[in-house]
């Protein structure tokens, strides 16, 4: 994989705050392997001590290690013991703020991701909420720390993002999803979706301590 123009409008745009990015990312498709995902639904954490909501507001450990890393880099971690949670970090090395990836519509290797959500009732089913489209993309946990951009030519990439060609909308905002406390009401609206797709999650308020996502 060689580095492209679109690489670099890429990279540009992943070294920018997180709030900044996630609404943009919306309308692009997120490549896993054979199977591309339109991205519909995301929510955006900002990094250490600003935003109660994410995994970094206490600093860097092992499991959030990945947070800290430059912008383009994959943040993945396990919800409740079984979904595989996939956001993208965004911003400078130690900055620790992230997109998490909430819902998609699968629009290339439809059977594979069939293949691995066979419990889905309906295509727009497939990738509805952030554990369904980890699955439906193949992510393991063994993939947090990689790349989506090529940091030197031939670089090989198994996951690629490619922004959509013009802005898509329009785009709704409202709170963020199972996220407890102050972090999750109207003073964070920092869920982002495109108005009307019906691969968007419902809204939930937080049932448990956990938080939503980076």
């Amino acid at each position: 994989m060689t580095t492209t123009p679109d690489d670099d409008v890429l990279a540009a745009l992943l070294a920018e705050p997180a709030l900044a990015v996630a609404p943009r990312l919306l309308g692009s498709v997120f490549w896993s392997g054979g199977v591309g995902m339109r991205l519909t639904e995301v929510e955006a954490y900002h990094g250490q001590g600003q935003d109660p909501g994410s995994h970094a507001h206490r600093g860097r450990s092992a499991r959030n290690n990945s947070m800290f890393e430059r912008g383009g880099t994959l943040y993945v971690y396990l919800s409740y013991g079984i979904h595989r949670c996939v956001n993208i970090v965004c911003g400078p090395e130690g900055y620790a703020s992230g997109v998490l990836l909430r819902s998609g519509e699968v629009v290339a290797g439809v059977d594979e991701a069939r293949a691995r959500r066979s419990t889905s009732r309906t295509p727009a089913d497939l990738a509805r909420g952030p554990g369904r489209l980890g699955s439906a993309l193949g992510i393991e946990l063994g993939d947090d720390g990689s790349r989506l951009v090529a940091d030197t030519p031939g670089q090989e990439a198994r996951f690629r993002l490619r922004l959509p060609s013009a802005p898509v909308g329009p785009v709704a905002a409202g709170p963020r999803v199972g996220v407890s406390g102050h972090a999750g009401g109207d003073a964070f609206p920092w869920r982002f979706s495109l108005e009307g797709d019906p691969t968007v999650s419902p809204y939930r308020a937080a049932v448990s301590r956990g938080r939503g996502g980076a």
